[in-house]
Order: C-alpha cells, then sequence, then structure tokens
C-alpha cells in the first residue's frame, strides 16, 4: 500500500500550483510544531470536518497531501479523523462528494485514518449510502422547531439556527470520543468564524442555555464555550422525555485536550486555480447555483426562496410571486457586483424568473420541505409566526392572519397550552399545524421569545429571509452564501 500512497500523493502534488506547495511544507511545519516534534507525530491526531462542501473538500485534500508528506520522508505521521454530521437537510450529492473525496484520497483502507459520521448522537463508520435513521430524522425536526419557534413573529427569520446548536454540539463531543483528538483542522475565514460563534450563541439562548461572559468571535475559544453548553444543548426543551444520549458512551472521554488550529491563511490558491483539483481529482460535483445563492447551509435553495414567499403571503400581506421575483433580483444584484459567470445569472433565472413556472416551483419547494424536513407548508407557516411562545402572545394574530376559524377556540387553545383539558379536535389541530405534540407546544407556551437587536449574521435582515443587499461587501463570499460550517 505505501507504493499507492506515494501515487496518490504524487497525483495529488501534481494539482498544487507553486503557492500552495509552499502553503503546504508551512502546514506541515506547524502540525509538526504543535505535536511536539516529529519524533511524536505518530500519536498525533487531527480532526477535520467534512460536510461535502467545496471548501471542507479541499480542506481535506491538504491534510491528506501533509499527511502522506510527512509519511513519505519519517517513521510515522499523523492520524486523521474525518467526520460528519447527518442532518435532516443534508443533501445526497453533499454525501457523495464526501464519498468520492476520499476514496480518491484513498481515506477508507488507510490504517491512519478514521471515517466517521453521527446519527441521532451514535458515532458510526461513515457511509454515503446509508439513510439518516428515522429517530435521527424526528429528533431533528424537533430540535428545528422547538429553536426556530423561539423568536418574535417580526422579528429576523432566523429559523434554522438549530443547525448551528447541533454543529457545536456535535464538535465538542466527536473530539472526545475514542481516545480524543488532539487539534482541530478549519480554513474558515475571520468573518465565517464570527458567524458561527455568534449563531451558536443565538441558538443556545433560544435553547435556554446561560450565556457566555466570554468575548472571542474566533474558534480560539469554542472549545471553552461548548463545554459551558455542555453534551446535551437541548435539555431545557424536553425535561419530562429522555433524549438520546451521546454513544456509545464507553467510549467518550471525560477530559477533552483538543485545540484550534486555523489554516485560512494558508489557502492561497483563488477559487478558480481549485477546480482541477476539486473536480478531475476528487470528483468534486458542485452545485453551483446553491453555492453562489443560498443564504443557510441547513436549508436548500428552493426551501429559502419558499420560505421568503410564504413570509410576504401571510405575514405581509403581499404575494407569493412578487417576493421570490425580489429575492432573485437581490440575488443578482450581489452576483454581479461579485462579477461571477453569467451561467449563474442565466441559471438563477431559469428556476426562478418565470412567473408561468412559480406555481411549479412552490410545489416542488413544498413537496422538498416535506421530504427532507418533516414539515408541511402549514407548519413552515406557523413556524413564521411564532405563535406559542411568551403566553401565546402572537396566537391571535396568527389565527386571524392564517385560520381564522379558529378563533372561537382561542380560549381553548390557551388552556390546552396550560396543560388544561380541550376538545380533541382542537388538540388535534394543535399538532397537524405546529408539527409538535401538545406538550411541547405547552414548553414553548412557557418560555419567552429571544430577540435580537443588533449584530445580524450577514445575510439576514429584520423581517425578510434571503439574500441581504445593500451594506454587504461584496469581495466577501460569505455574505453572499451565507456558508459558515467549519472546514467548508
Amino acid at each position: 500500500m505505501n507504493y499507492v500512497y506515494q501515487q496518490v500523493l504524487q497525483r495529488l502534488l501534481s494539482f498544487f500550483s507553486r503557492a500552495e506547495r509552499t502553503a503546504l511544507q508551512l502546514m506541515i511545519q506547524r502540525l509538526v510544531v504543535s505535536a511536539g516534534g516529529m519524533e511524536r507525530i505518530g500519536d498525533y491526531k487531527v480532526l477535520a470536518i467534512q460536510s461535502g462542501s467545496r471548501d471542507s473538500c479541499y480542506t481535506l485534500a491538504l491534510l491528506r497531501a501533509a499527511q502522506l508528506s510527512i509519511a513519505s520522508r519519517a517513521p510515522a505521521t499523523f492520524q486523521l479523523r474525518v467526520a460528519t454530521l447527518r442532518l435532516n437537510g443534508t443533501a445526497s450529492t453533499a454525501l457523495e462528494n464526501i464519498h468520492r473525496s476520499s476514496s480518491a484520497l484513498f481515506l477508507y483502507d488507510d490504517p491512519r485514518v478514521e471515517m466517521l459520521m453521527v446519527d441521532n448522537r451514535e458515532v458510526l463508520p461513515f457511509n454515503h449510502l446509508a439513510p439518516i435513521s428515522e429517530a435521527g430524522r424526528e429528533s431533528n425536526r424537533l430540535n428545528l422547531l422547538m429553536v426556530g419557534h423561539r423568536r418574535a413573529w417580526n422579528g429576523p427569520l432566523e429559523l434554522w439556527d438549530d443547525g448551528y446548536l447541533a454543529t457545536g454540539e456535535f464538535y465538542g463531543q466527536i473530539a472526545r470520543w475514542d481516545n480524543g483528538v488532539d487539534v482541530m483542522i478549519s480554513s474558515d475565514s475571520p468573518r465565517r468564524q464570527a458567524q458561527f460563534i455568534e449563531g451558536l450563541n443565538r441558538a443556545a439562548a433560544k435553547a435556554g442555555l446561560a450565556p457566555t461572559s466570554r468575548h472571542e468571535t474566533g474558534y480560539e475559544g469554542l472549545f471553552a464555550r461548548l463545554d459551558e453548553l455542555g453534551s446535551d444543548c437541548y435539555r431545557e426543551f424536553y425535561p419530562d422525555f429522555s433524549q438520546a444520549a451521546w454513544r456509545p458512551a464507553e467510549r467518550f472521554e471525560v477530559c477533552r485536550r483538543t485545540t484550534f488550529m486555523d489554516i485560512h491563511d494558508m489557502l492561497v490558491s483563488n477559487l478558480e486555480e481549485r477546480w482541477p483539483l476539486l473536480t478531475d481529482f476528487l470528483g468534486f460535483q458542485p452545485d453551483e447555483l446553491t453555492a453562489q445563492l443560498s443564504d443557510n447551509d441547513y436549508v436548500s435553495l428552493s426551501i429559502s426562496a419558499h420560505l421568503r414567499g410564504l413570509q410576504a403571503r401571510f405575514v405581509h400581506g403581499r404575494t407569493y410571486e412578487e417576493s421570490v421575483s425580489e429575492y432573485l433580483q437581490q440575488a443578482l444584484v450581489m452576483m454581479r457586483r461579485k462579477q461571477l459567470p453569467e451561467r449563474f445569472c442565466e441559471q438563477a433565472m431559469g428556476t426562478f424568473g418565470n412567473p408561468l413556472t412559480m406555481a411549479d416551483q412552490r410545489g416542488l419547494a413544498t413537496a422538498e420541505a416535506q421530504r427532507n424536513l418533516g414539515l408541511s407548508e402549514a407548519q413552515l407557516v406557523c413556524l413564521l409566526f411564532a405563535p406559542f411562545v411568551d403566553n401565546g402572545a402572537a396566537l391571535e394574530h396568527f389565527l386571524r392572519q392564517c385560520h381564522p376559524g379558529m378563533l372561537v377556540a382561542l380560549p381553548e387553545l390557551h388552556r390546552a397550552m396550560q396543560g388544561g383539558p380541550a376538545p380533541e379536535q382542537v388538540l388535534q389541530w394543535m399538532v397537524d399545524v405546529s408539527g409538535l405534540s401538545v406538550s411541547l407546544i405547552g414548553t414553548l407556551y412557557r418560555m419567552g421569545p429571544v430577540v435580537r437587536d443588533e449584530g445580524r449574521v450577514p445575510g439576514t435582515e429584520s423581517g425578510h429571509a434571503g439574500v441581504q443587499v445593500e451594506g454587504m461587501d461584496p469581495e466577501n463570499e460569505t455574505a453572499v452564501t451565507g456558508e459558515w460550517s467549519m472546514g467548508q
């Protein structure tokens, strides 16, 4: 196998520019120093988060080049743990990108590499063909709803904050599993790191967890913050329910020794220079339109646009079609400011720009939300209004806007959320319209909304979900894509 690994390394290096080869040597030096010298590198374990995105695949290729380069000139090299979190919104294309990249880099059969995935808090061998478990799908659905409902109905449309919390919990636990890791590597930009930390803290507040006194905006304080949050970031939502524990429990270390290493400064090539490595060698297949327009890693572009249309229709009294078209126009302005290839603009126009296909697009997005997130259109609309928190403060407004026939049942609805008796048809309506059990709705009823006045994550604005145009730096990719995940 050593000959095979040498061949992989040579082919990998053939795609690197001179600047990238220099950066690779600097990365190797940084890893060796962090390990305590070349004599200790064989006992050093590195964690790489793999989401199947363009940037995480590129980062993994750099780490593999470093691992094999050290192995070619030393008795041992560092160990590599590659870990993926399974969420409801994870696209099959992302899993296929992970598989193709890992196969091209010969990771699967290398004893120095662990390929892992986490599904419903269970650590498993990575398998791109395995569907997410039914228990994992339901847990993710409930967590998304519980976190998403903790907002004011007329506040920022940050409905997918659960993704930050789930990912943070995943980072903290996968770093402790099976003797732990020494370092977690990320190539995220400082702005993207700040986005994640802000999103994590916002989501933690929605989950009823204690605020932090830390002021770091990057990942240097990430593990300390995760230690504050604990291993179950959803405990305040389900005090009377048994949540799945992280398992196998006996393989988790009590103490974590992990540090963080930032390699963003080593990404010397621009995006266009990376494409041959990504596509020709790693077999990466980009969803180009989503990569340029998506405003959140946890929900697809079509669902983002769909939600924008639903908000316009039910919350603001405008038309669905008008808002989706506005979403497209704002996106096109941003794309052209960045001087992106015209093919992206043409693809966006083809997807969202034809009014005759708008109804079809709405139907497809509704089906996608049901299939991937387990949410009906009625449940998405309910989520927009967040009618249960703060003792049902927005419930009457929600009913008047969307379900006027239920206004007569308003007293029974409040009684049910307070834990009292109510007619069966009222209870069933609550479950159907929200996607939550009556007891979980009661939990939300006793919680207040989490209101933010400052520090909004780039890409959102009060009352809207989508691409924000004014005030954004067109040179900043995060402002356009909203991507933030570590390793992307």
